[in-house]
């Protein structure tokens, strides 16, 4: 009498019965398939005390309907195909109505636990046939494909979208990254700067008019873009190739007025209409410093030889120097006027410039106030004697001057050493600023000047002979800031004040 055994791969009842009338007689079944689909040998010792097992009480059946003859038919030895089959049929018929008169429904891994497997002698392993699963019974499902469903799952459950404050998605790590497009250019020495003329992406997510747009100072990290907007965020874009925001940072409550990215690529400095003045790491999106300055911050700038030291001016009448390492005020210069508009550090941060909305009726009175760092006095308080104000700042990066844009519609350049005088031959002008903030900046030669326009078109000048290079037509609303790229030669990015920033080349 051969061993019966039972296979996960078997044939239903059915189809074993067909074979079994073609072949000789053969044995009965003595044991069930166990779990974990491991192919075992029926053994009455191991049976428990299951309800849905064989009990090892010989008083008891596993179905109460199956008489005594039918079970004692099933454990007796091999008999004829007719009368093994008439057995079989007497206890399928007291199976199923044990099922019918079971109140809780057994599930289809149950069910297809105890029941009786192919009643072959294994020698020639038939196809398997597929089973019609009832309506309201839960297909069984192999180990095989459970263990990798549930390793798929555990896999989506470890490496889940990471998320920064704002709702912003991380994908990846963007100070690791070097764009494939600036990537030639770091090991060559930067050439003359060039004029854009051409659209090459257009970046619209900002709600609300976006204030400045600056260019990463770090070359190899050149490609990312910061832009401070009105509607209270302030982002990170791939500007140089696929023009993606990389991410949205939400650390104010108010309007972002002014931001700036610290020198080593890190962190951003930002200011904001909500009183605050926020140090970011670029790559977390967490707060490092936030500082409470008790008025509307309008302009913020960092120490050129300390960057660990910054300096917040709005609608105050003082600016204050804040140290972000130990988060308090170290300096207050006391300018007497109703706010800054913007803030200039000279050459080694030893001076530094204001500009404020005071004026008087003759002249310009405190218009531009040039500071000492260290000793918090005024150096001189008359370098500019028109009566307009000077919404933004400009330094030469390599000449001893700096630029001042006037709502007189044309900038005005004035020497960064003491007295500070103004070059009254050379003036810039063809623009508009009409009251808005329109900002100005030199390219990286200093050869370019560039500024915006309260029309919606970028003005690009020749520095040394105040000529107009080119007039691009950017916006179709004012134009506040033209950043030019300090790596890639001719690419600018402008940003205008329905929300809209585009990168041109």
């Amino acid at each position: 009498m051969s061993s019966l055994v039972a296979y996960e791969d078997s044939e239903s009842e059915d189809d074993s019965l067909d074979q079994r009338d073609e072949g000789a007689s053969t044995s009965v079944p003595t044991g069930y398939r166990e779990q974990d689909q491991e192919v075992r040998i029926f053994n009455p010792s191991e049976v428990t005390q299951n309800p849905h097992s064989f009990t090892s009480d010989p008083d008891r059946s596993y179905h109460g309907n199956v008489s005594e003859r039918s079970r004692s038919s099933l454990h007796s030895q091999p008999q004829s195909c007719f009368g093994l089959e008439r057995t079989y049929c007497n206890y399928r018929t007291a199976r199923e109505k044990h099922f019918r008169d079971t109140t809780a429904p057994l599930s289809f891994s149950a069910l297809q636990t105890h029941m009786p497997q192919s009643f072959g002698n294994g020698l020639n392993q038939p196809a398997k046939r597929h089973h019609t699963v009832p309506s309201g019974v839960r297909p069984y499902i192999p180990k095989r494909q459970r263990l990798t469903t549930s390793v798929e799952t555990v896999d989506r459950t470890v490496h889940p979208a990471e998320q920064v404050p704002g709702n912003q998605t991380r994908e990846s790590q963007i100070l690791s990254e070097v764009s494939v497009r600036v990537k030639p250019y770091l090991a060559n020495k930067p050439g003359a700067a060039g004029i854009p003329r051409r659209l090459l992406m257009s970046l619209g997510g900002h709600q609300g008019p976006v204030n400045t747009v600056q260019w990463c100072p770090v070359p190899h990290l050149s490609h990312l873009l910061l832009s401070a907007s009105m509607d209270k965020t302030f982002k990170v874009w791939d500007g140089a190739e696929s023009g993606r925001c990389l991410r949205v940072y939400s650390c104010h409550s108010g309007a972002v007025r002014d931001a700036c990215w610290t020198p080593c690529g890190r962190h951003l400095l930002t200011g904001s209409f909500d009183n605050t003045a926020v140090s970011t790491d670029v790559e977390t999106g967490q707060q490092v410093v936030k500082l409470d300055n008790q008025f509307k911050v309008m302009c913020v700038v960092l120490h050129p030889s300390s960057p660990e030291v910054f300096l917040c001016g709005g609608y105050s009448s003082v600016v204050k120097a804040w140290d972000s390492r130990s988060c308090k005020v170290v300096k207050v210069y006391k300018a007497g006027v109703q706010q800054t508009l913007d803030i200039l550090f000279l050459r080694d941060g030893v001076d530094f410039i204001t500009s404020s909305d005071c004026v008087s009726r003759d002249s310009a009175d405190r218009t531009l106030i040039a500071w000492d760092y260290q000793t918090t006095a005024k150096v001189s308080n008359q370098i500019y004697h028109e009566r307009y104000t000077c919404p933004s700042l400009a330094l030469h990066p390599l000449e001893e001057s700096f630029v001042a844009q006037t709502n007189g519609n044309y900038m005005a350049v004035f020497s960064s050493q003491r007295p500070y005088r103004m070059n009254k031959r050379r003036q810039y002008g063809g623009h508009k600023v009409e009251g808005y903030a329109v900002q100005c900046e030199f390219s990286l030669d200093g050869s370019i000047l560039a500024s915006g326009s309260s029309t919606g078109s970028a003005h690009f000048y020749d520095y040394h002979n105040a000529r107009t290079l080119h007039i691009l037509p950017a916006h179709s609303q004012p134009c506040l800031c033209v950043s030019q790229h300090p790596v890639l030669p001719a690419t600018a990015a402008t940003c205008d004040w329905a929300g809209e920033i585009k990168v041109w080349h």
